[in-house]
């Protein structure tokens, strides 16, 4: 049982006898499967649902977190995640675990602007980014460490996206120091139910591996007729976790809870465990390697395609920042959008050398804005409904005249 004291720490802080005996009060009456926060997520289906997480999951977690990426008293954790997004709670439950790291809550505006950022982190002498990969991506894409590097940044960690190998290459170059991490999990498990350390460079056609289990986690892969996969460089199954820190359900909607979070025999017992949605597969060292969306993945032309396979291809290439695809139910057709300076027509001429001719998209739009929702992930609906955001048909989009990424 862990106490309150693991998360709310009375030594070491300026509280006056009367807040001491006040905070101990509150703390002797705290269970550890108290809620301590939801979060809403619209997940793949759009609607929106709150998840329920406890005092528990959370103090757990961060206890791990912090200690294996020894974070500690003397770290300026540069926050830029919003509060309503989970990549924040490493940020500030990690401040409050460690008794006195210091939070800087970097403003929104900054992000489009990398020389303002970039600025503020090195004022700030900032040393730890625990960010989505598309604000990281964003500074990459845009050149704005040629500008600037916050050479007091020791640890960079990432999650919410597959990171590009040749975006993440210009980090690890300049910050030769630093230590980057892979983090992988869904905000049900609390924040993260794995982690890479990233010790070389990968090539543009590798994928960087979601990793091993924290401590207390129980992460396995479960094919579609329920059974375990365990051999590695076979067909994957579903990302699931069981152990420590699992959220306490969706707010007020127990089928949904039912649906995601079920018992399954792990180790010989019966065991709670959330289903992500997300497949995976194991590489040769037991690492689990993303493999897509569940929801991403789709039949055409009679052959089963992950969209995200071919996003990783196309954002591969030389001249394109940034891809996003999606599949138009009505034409049966594959759409791919990219953010770049590479003619469409040597898009298509590479990729048809990369991919097979069922993968290569029926039509490529090339965009001068890739938004991203809240959460700072691609927003795939805006893509969805492209032609209805820009008021045109498909093949006649008007171009916008700043090439940014549009945070919302």
């Amino acid at each position: 049982m862990i106490g309150p004291e693991t998360l709310l720490p009375t030594t070491g802080t300026d509280l006056s006898e009367e807040q001491r005996s006040k905070l101990e009060q509150i703390q002797g009456q705290w269970k550890e499967t108290d809620a301590l926060y939801g979060i809403f997520t619209s997940g793949s289906t759009g609607t929106p649902k709150a998840i329920v997480v406890s005092h528990g999951a959370v103090s757990r977690f961060v206890r791990h977190f912090t200690e294996i990426f020894e974070i500690t008293s003397e770290d300026v954790i540069g926050n830029q995640a919003p509060f309503d997004f989970d990549v924040s709670v490493k940020d500030i439950y990690s401040s409050i675990m460690t008794g006195g790291a210091q939070l800087v809550l970097i403003p929104k505006e900054y992000f489009s602007t990398p020389p303002r950022l970039l600025d503020y982190l090195c004022d700030k002498k900032v040393t730890n980014l625990t960010w989505a990969v598309s604000a990281l991506t964003l500074v990459s894409a845009l050149k704005g460490l040629n500008y600037r590097v916050p050479e007091s940044v020791k640890r960079v960690m990432f999650s919410g996206e597959a990171m590009p190998p040749k975006q993440l290459r210009i980090w690890q170059e300049k910050l030769p120091d630093a230590k980057f991490v892979n983090l992988y999990g869904p905000t049900e498990i609390t924040c993260n139910c794995t982690y890479f350390p990233i010790e070389r460079q990968y090539e543009d056609s590798e994928k960087i591996p979601a990793g091993k289990a924290f401590p207390g986690r129980r992460v396995i892969l479960v094919d579609e007729e329920g059974k375990r996969v365990t051999e590695p460089g076979v067909q994957g199954g579903e990302i699931c976790s069981a152990g420590e820190s699992l959220a306490n359900g969706y707010y007020k909607e127990p089928e949904q809870t039912a649906e995601k979070f079920v018992l399954y025999p792990v180790d010989g017992t019966e065991q709670r465990m959330y289903r992500t949605g997300d497949l995976g597969s194991y590489d040769e060292e037991g690492n689990i390697v993303f493999a897509g969306r569940k929801d991403f993945q789709i039949k055409h032309m009679g052959h089963r395609i992950e969209l995200e396979e071919i996003e990783r291809s196309m954002t591969a290439l030389d001249g394109v920042e940034k891809s996003c695809c999606v599949f138009d139910m009505e034409k049966n057709r594959i759409m791919g959008f990219y953010l770049g300076e590479k003619a469409a027509s040597d898009v298509r001429k590479q990729m048809k050398e990369k991919l097979p001719v069922y993968m290569v998209p029926t039509k490529l739009i090339q965009v001068d804005e890739m938004p991203l929702n809240k959460n700072g992930k691609t927003d795939r609906n805006y893509f969805k409904n492209y032609g209805k955001n820009k008021g045109c048909t498909l093949g006649g989009f008007e171009r916008s005249s700043i090439r940014k990424e549009k945070i919302l």
